[in-house]
């Protein structure tokens, strides 16, 4: 990744997390140039982005086909009453470049597919799965392996998240951990889990960019909300996988 200097802005805009050990101007820099494509502006997209703007990571493409609803605003923490009905990715757009204006912010308006997720996704180095359903989330999958970058995969249900860092070559992809789609179902949700789980995903985008701490590569981490407590799986490569192992076409 390119680095981009620092302007007098940025410099007293991020000088407490340039304080950080291993980061420094140098690691804000690597933030300034990074390019990040983030599938999804719901009740995961909203503050991962967030956090992804204040950071200051150069570049963010999110994406989305819907509109936002009511019934999204348990969680969906960019978009407001006044949005209601407005295409997500504009309410996304506004807020965003509002809360940091020294940012790029690109919107895509439309179903993420087969035919269409390999250029979306061209070009960044690195994809965040912020999405709802695993057939899409299988699509960014592939992505990563066939760009070659991080992938950082979450999911939500009602109390309940798991997220884990894949990075192709080097961990189990998705496909390895969940082979199968689970049936598709409109699910319980409390706003502040995806919160928890979405603030997890931007510093784990931080880490993979700067290179400094240890990663949930090969992990998956599960926050259990209701008894408040973390657990972790250790996660394997499957030789077979139709993803990333010799049952890849």
């Amino acid at each position: 990744m390119a680095t981009d200097e620092l302007t007098e802005y940025d410099i007293k805009r991020y000088n407490r997390q340039m304080m950080i050990k291993g980061f420094g101007e140098e690691g804000q820099k690597k933030l300034k140039s990074t390019r990040v494509f983030v599938a999804g502006v719901g009740g995961l997209g909203c503050p991962v982005t967030t956090y992804l703007a204040v950071a200051g990571f150069g570049h963010i493409t999110i994406a989305d086909l819907d509109v936002v609803d009511l019934s999204n605003l348990n969680r969906q923490i960019l978009h407001w009453d006044k949005d209601v009905g407005r295409v997500k990715v504009e309410s996304g757009l506004e807020k965003l470049t509002a809360i940091n204006p020294s940012i790029e912010v690109s919107a895509f308006h439309g179903r993420i597919d087969e035919n269409n997720v390999y250029d979306l996704t061209k070009g960044h180095d690195l994809i965040i799965d912020a999405m709802d359903n695993f057939p899409t989330r299988f699509l960014l999958n592939r992505a990563a392996l066939k760009h070659g970058v991080p992938f950082i995969h979450a999911s939500v249900w009602g109390m309940e998240g798991r997220i884990t860092t894949i990075v192709p070559g080097k961990t189990p992809c998705l496909e390895c951990t969940f082979p199968h789609a689970p049936p598709k179902e409109v699910f319980p949700i409390l706003g502040a889990t995806p919160g928890v789980l979405g603030t997890l995903q931007a510093i784990e985008a931080v880490k993979v960019v700067l290179g400094i701490g240890r990663t949930l590569e090969g992990r998956l981490l599960v926050f259990d909300g209701e008894y408040m407590e973390f657990h972790e799986i250790d996660l394997n490569k499957d030789p077979k996988c139709a993803a990333c192992g010799h049952g890849h076409k």
